[in-house]
């Protein structure tokens, strides 16, 4: 596995006394560049393993999953499948649902554009 980022890991996030939200103490300037760092990295690389065994680095088993049921929902929201039925299917609240659907629905929606090229794929 390709486990080298861990500057983003080490010094941006430390629990809370809970554990359950994470608290950053990093300015917005900083994460924003961070963001974008990984942004480009991931444009910039065509292996598929590689950027798996990135995302495996970076975030835990919840947080992928977390991510995996977004793209989930979104392509349930394009297949036409309701609101109601997707928040059935996968246990999602309808805010979340509403939040995917709004950001698919938008002008030059970026969630369109990875749909359109996950059909020409």
């Amino acid at each position: 596995m390709y486990c080298t980022f861990t500057q983003f890991h080490d010094t941006i996030y430390t629990m809370n006394e809970k554990n359950t939200t994470m608290v950053s103490h990093a300015s917005a300037k900083m994460l924003k560049k961070s963001f974008d760092e990984i942004c480009m990295l991931v444009a910039q690389t065509n292996d598929k393993r590689l950027i798996t065994d990135f995302f495996e680095c970076l975030f835990t088993p919840a947080e992928r999953d977390d991510f995996a049921n977004r793209w989930l929902l979104v392509k349930e929201i394009d297949k036409g499948t309701t609101q109601r039925e997707i928040a059935k299917k996968f246990g999602m609240s309808l805010c979340k649902i509403t939040r995917g659907s709004r950001e698919l629905n938008k002008e030059h929606s970026a969630f369109r554009i990875m749909i359109e090229k996950l059909k020409h794929t």
